[in-house]
């Protein structure tokens, strides 16, 4: 989101691989929204910019520069001149930057604009680690990692000028996984963006990971001083917040986080928050309505985890964190909470944070991409002086434990045993020939991390209905093979290198050491879930 000086909200939204099992709206992905009436919500809703009809996809960057708005379409960034009488341009829209990479993991272009016109876009990176073979066990990484050629870093444009091309020859800063949200201090200069941590330590490296809340509790989330020319340690390198060092990646020859390597010469963040929570948009609070305490520090919505499972999931909010210049000034505070309702998964969480924007009254507007809703924050607490301290929830501690196991259906009445709430439920389902009712509810452990290290949950969800990352298995419709037992074993023993519909590759057993028995098993109770009787 961007927000115009006379209040009207621009969104950008976005219907790619990631989003797969949405049907796009009909308009342009590009929607303006505006409040003519002063009740605080939008009357006004236009849509405009390019549709499915003429090849769109739409993209998450926007921004405001010189009275234009600019958006991330396909794999561009274009210029829609604003005329003064109306809120969505007449005009086509102008290519700023073209041939944007649009494969792999992160194929999605944040970018900010500076008072100079410099553009500065995340190109993110196209696999977890720069492995030879991606998300997969033991498999090592690439060196030197040939793609950050043309990904994980910043690239710089000139906001002013069309046509330009994308190329290797704008890399502004690179070792950067992905970084989803800008911010700039203009009076000192200064410009911060986050970074996603890497996925899968344990999943991939049991052997030098040897405890699955490694996997849950490693590494941090970032937030960076972005410098020209700075290196910030991907895929060597990853932060372990317990250290409070960046430390030598397991695919380049680290033993879990003793060495350092060439990390020593890398540029570690100057803020860090738990792993896996998802730093999306982030904005700088530069107005006067909130609070003192406000005013010189970011807003970042956390988007929420899915590779902490078999422990309880974290994010899902949006957290300030206090600035000084170019450093942290101590830890964040979660500002905002509740967004995932009842249960914070990716496939079970009502809303979920993922842009802010700061409006010309110092409202603060975060948006949610499970239901398309938009929030304003106001402050209604006098003149905005007072410090509120007693009302700060500070955030848990990026080295905070992960916790205990957590299957969200199990609801253990005495706390005996980690699935006990839903033994019952498992005991019920159907059992494939070939299997046992034993095996059925071994499958069940395995799936939801408590046998074998498994991480099914984080893409297929608690229940197996699917995620943004991974398909529903209880449907009866399946992308790899014909959904017998058999067929379901073979997929999961394989691996599916090369999604057809979904974001992610799974790795063979889903990334987990799991013994043939296991593998039985697990392949038992998916065949299950989709056959069970109607309810």
């Amino acid at each position: 989101m961007v927000i115009a000086p006379n209040g009207v909200v621009y969104v950008n939204t976005w219907s790619g691989r990631y989003y797969g099992n949405d049907t796009p709206h009909a308009g342009g992905f590009l929607v303006a929204l505006q409040d003519t009436t002063g009740t605080g919500k939008a009357n006004v809703n236009q849509r405009f910019g390019e549709t499915v009809q003429s090849g769109g996809a739409g993209g998450t960057g926007i921004g405001l520069y010189k009275g234009a708005l600019f958006a991330e379409i396909n794999d561009k960034i274009v210029r829609y001149a604003l005329p003064a009488a109306a809120i969505v341009p007449k005009g086509p829209a102008e290519t700023i930057v073209s041939g944007l990479p649009l494969t792999g993991d992160h194929p999605m272009h944040p970018f900010i604009i500076g008072a100079d016109g410099s553009m500065y876009i995340d190109v993110a990176t196209a696999t977890n680690a720069c492995q030879v073979q991606n998300r997969s066990p033991k498999s090592p990484g690439i060196d030197p990692c040939r793609e950050l050629e043309t990904r994980g870093g910043i690239w710089r444009y000139d906001a002013n000028k069309t046509n330009q091309k994308f190329s290797p020859a704008e890399r502004f800063a690179t070792g950067i996984r992905n970084g989803e949200g800008f911010a700039i201090d203009t009076a000192g200069n200064h410009m911060f963006v986050t970074m996603h941590g890497r996925d899968q330590l344990h999943t991939n490296w049991p052997d030098v990971y040897k405890e699955a809340d490694e996997e849950a509790t490693q590494p941090a989330e970032e937030l960076l001083l972005l410098t020209r020319g700075g290196d910030y340690g991907w895929p060597e390198c990853y932060y372990d917040a317990v250290q409070k060092k960046l430390v030598l990646a397991p695919e380049y020859g680290g033993d879990g986080g003793k060495k350092v390597g060439p990390c020593a010469t890398k540029l570690a963040p100057i803020a860090a928050f738990p792993a896996h929570w998802a730093p999306n948009g982030m904005a700088r609070y530069d107005q006067r309505q909130f609070p003192a305490r406000y005013r010189d520090g970011v807003f970042i919505a956390f988007h929420g985890s899915w590779n902490r499972a078999p422990y309880p999931q974290g994010g899902y909010n949006v957290v300030f964190q206090a600035l000084a210049g170019e450093r942290a000034s101590g830890g964040c505070e979660v500002f905002a909470d509740g967004f995932a309702g009842a249960v914070e998964t990716p496939d079970q969480a009502a809303h979920r944070p993922s842009g802010v924007a700061v409006g010309p009254d110092g409202s603060l507007f975060v948006s949610d991409d499970v239901r398309g809703r938009i929030y304003r924050i106001v402050y209604r607490g006098g003149s905005g002086s007072g410090s509120g301290a007693a009302q700060v929830t500070p955030c848990p501690s990026a080295s905070a434990p992960a916790g205990s196991i957590s299957a969200v259906d199990a609801k253990p009445p005495e706390g005996t045993h980690p699935d006990a709430g839903n033994a019952a439920e498992t005991a019920s389902l159907p059992v494939p020939n070939g299997a046992t009712k034993d095996m059925v509810v071994l499958g069940d452990r395995v799936y939801h991390g408590q046998v074998g290290g498994a991480t099914c949950t984080g893409c297929h969800g608690a229940a197996g209905t699917g995620t943004p990352l991974g398909p529903n298995l209880t449907d009866t419709q399946w992308l790899w093979g014909d959904g017998s037992y058999r067929s379901i074993a073979k997929t999961i023993t394989a691996g599916v290198p090369e999604p057809k519909q979904y974001r992610s590759p799974m790795p063979p057993m889903g990334g987990a050491q799991l013994t043939p028995d296991q593998v039985s098993a697990v392949a038992a109770y998916v065949w299950a879930l989709s056959h069970r009787a109607p309810q």
